[in-house]
């Protein structure tokens, strides 16, 4: 296995002491004139000194398994919190909900803290030189490290705000205050700035990092990794093109997004997918799936899908994840999500089942036949909230006997992999043997049953817990102690880069027998038919596949799918300018009240969301923009 990323840099060098020393001057981020000299060059008077220095630079990446801290989990439709959690879950939450505003904007620490960020990577990158007693090749790692992250930091406020300031070095101390006071580059210079950096430090970084106490660090396939992600994300429609910004222009009249569409942007992009893909193929990167005899368990085929879909994402240092943050590892989400397991204690405070998917979501995912439920020509779309009993052949997806909706049957593994629901399987909690369906752990959760709502501070909130992102070993014991396993967050995993690489080459060449290929490789990891095959023989729109609009639906519906739940749906609906038309439907569940079948199985509107043209960048907060009178607002705000 390549160890290429992740575990935890608290190992490696972590400290709070030198943090604090040199995070604690002004409050003008953007000011960013360096002070406390001596104490910077104390800082980098020794290597270990330097290292802890290093670890400060590691320390800003965001959290992003938190829910209430990553706006990709709960600021999009793809978690819902309990309406009596919206206290804590709510500030993301209100960003799908249309309570963004300007005044004090949600998530408004992050402009803050990238620029934090920068500041401090700066620092190092002008001292990291001078560090005696150490090798130059190690030096030149460290920098190499910190050039990623000044660029992975810039490119996080891209991704958020648009064109932002580029700070490539801290300003002198004397400088004029009109120096200070910095400018929005245009879109254009600030991607050019970013993959510059990634390149500079690309070549520099080791193939893998094979030292347990240092995995975390970052390494060339992340590198590379990310160029790809950056150069599709720079090529995307948001940045490519947006004629809809044509009125953010600085104070001398600089347009800071180009108005005309540039293909050549997908040209380049496909170049950084293949390149990225080629080096992970070369260093043993490949997707996870799990053997028929896993853990000391033999499994059915149904299962192995399903488990090689969870253990992809739940699985510590698998041979699928580029990039993992071990800044932030998954404990608390596995609180937030999964059912209140134990049928000894239904009221148990450990488990909270406070964030659940939305009826919209569950539709989302494909039917067994690998196509769109409404567009599958076998499936019967409009009796999908009607109610079915499963048969004993369908007992690893619902367990046998059991009364539930249309909706739950005949979908692909992915939709079982993802999701518990009322009469679904939930494979763990310590049954594995799958050879005995009847055996196996599953969900009921109408109320008065052991999963359903007991009270306003316990789930179910829609009646789709999301099990994906929970570990299939968690158990929950009779003393309502949970054990869980815990993982780093994964940012980037092979599926991820394939089909960024599947979408480059559709928007670049149309498609084409290797667009299809990437993202059929995706589909034989999930137990599905190849595009081809599925369209030709399943779909209403049986062409759909062979023209660049139809695979180009196809491929964002896949990236959708695949990377559910792991805070990509919400960066992606962005850059392909898809906000308006997915944020503005109500949300759903089941009627989770209700204690019988045909009352439960009644969607009802949990809340509406709005999304408009302005909602697609932050708006920079209004005390940044009165201490710099140089930084133009927003579109919108």
């Amino acid at each position: 296995m390549k160890f290429c990323s992740i575990k935890n840099i608290k190992q490696l060098y972590w400290t709070i002491g030198i943090a604090s020393v040199v995070l604690s001057s002004c409050k003008q981020y953007l000011d960013i004139v360096p002070d406390n000299i001596a104490t910077i060059d104390n800082a980098f008077a020794t290597r270990t000194q330097a290292e802890k220095y290093l670890g400060t630079c590691y320390s800003y990446l965001l959290k992003d398994a938190e829910p209430n801290l990553n706006p990709a989990l709960t600021g999009g439709d793809e978690m819902i919190p309990l309406q009596s959690r919206w206290s804590q879950f709510g500030r993301m939450f209100n960003i799908t909900r249309g309570n963004q505003n300007f005044v004090s904007p949600i998530g408004q620490e992050y402009w803050e803290s990238y620029y934090k960020a920068i500041r401090d990577c700066n620092i190092f990158l002008e001292n990291a030189r001078k560090v005696p007693s150490v090798p130059p090749n190690m030096k030149t790692y460290w920098i190499a490290e910190v050039k990623f992250l000044k660029a992975w930091y810039h490119f996080c406020l891209v991704r958020m705000y648009g064109p932002v300031p580029l700070i490539k070095q801290n300003l002198p101390v004397d400088a004029p205050i009109e120096q200070v006071k910095a400018e929005r580059n245009t879109v254009e210079e600030c991607f050019s700035y970013i993959v510059s950096l990634l390149d500079e430090a690309k070549d520099s970084l080791p193939d893998a990092i094979t030292n347990q106490d240092q995995l975390g660090r970052i390494s060339k396939p992340i590198a590379y990794a990310v160029k790809a992600k950056v150069m599709v994300t720079a090529a995307s429609p948001l940045y490519n093109g947006n004629t809809d910004a044509s009125t953010l222009k600085n104070n001398d009249g600089t347009q800071l997004f180009n108005q005309t569409t540039d293909p050549a942007k997908w040209t380049a992009a496909v170049a950084a997918c293949k390149e990225a893909i080629d080096i992970c193929t070369e260093l043993g990167y490949t997707l996870h799936t799990v053997p028929a005899v896993y853990k000391n368990v033999t499994l059915t085929n149904t299962m192995r899908i399903q488990l090689g879909i969870r253990t992809a994402l739940t699985e510590r240092w698998n041979d699928e994840i580029i990039w993992g943050n071990t800044q932030s590892w998954a404990n608390g989400i596995q609180f937030y999500t999964p059912p209140k397991w134990d049928p000894a204690f239904p009221d148990n405070t450990v488990m909270l089942n406070a964030l659940d998917a939305p009826i919209k979501i569950a539709e989302q995912f494909y039917t067994k036949n690998g196509v769109p439920i409404e567009e599958d020509k076998t499936y019967n779309y409009d009796q999908r909230y009607t109610l079915r009993t499963a048969t004993a052949a369908e007992g690893l997806m619902v367990r046998q006997g059991y009364t539930t909706a249309t909706l739950n049957f005949d979908r692909e593994q992915r939709f079982y992999a993802s999701l518990g629901f009322d009469g679904g399987i939930w494979y763990g909690q310590g049954r594995f043997d799958d050879s005995k369906p009847l055996d196996l752990y599953y969900i009921s959760s109408k109320r008065g049953q052991v999963h359903g709502l007991s009270s306003p501070a316990y789930g179910p909130v829609t009646g789709y817990a999301i099990k994906k992102v929970v570990h299939f070993e968690n158990t929950m014991d009779h003393t309502t102690r949970y054990s869980y396993v815990n993982y780093p967050w994964p940012l980037i995993r092979l599926a991820d880069l394939y089909l960024l690489y599947a979408e480059a080459l559709n928007e670049a060449n149309g498609p084409g027998a290797e667009a299809y290929q990437y993202v059929n490789l995706i589909r034989e990891r999930a137990g599905l038919p190849t595009i081809e095959t599925a369209w030709t023989n399943f779909s209403k729109n049986a062409a759909k596949y062979t023209t660049k609009d139809g695979l180009r639906s196809i491929i964002h519906k896949e990236r959708n799918l695949e990377l559910m739940f792991e805070g990509h749906r919400f960066w992606d609906l962005r850059r392909w300018k898809e906000g308006i038309q997915e944020y503005n439907a109500p949300l759903r569940g089941w009627d989770i009240s209700q204690s019988v079948a045909a009352a439960y199985y009644n969607p009802v509107t949990l809340y509406n969301q709005r999304f408009s043209l302005k909602d697609y960048f932050w708006p920079i907060s209004e005390e940044e923009l009165t201490r710099n009178t140089n930084l133009k607002q927003n579109i919108g705000w």
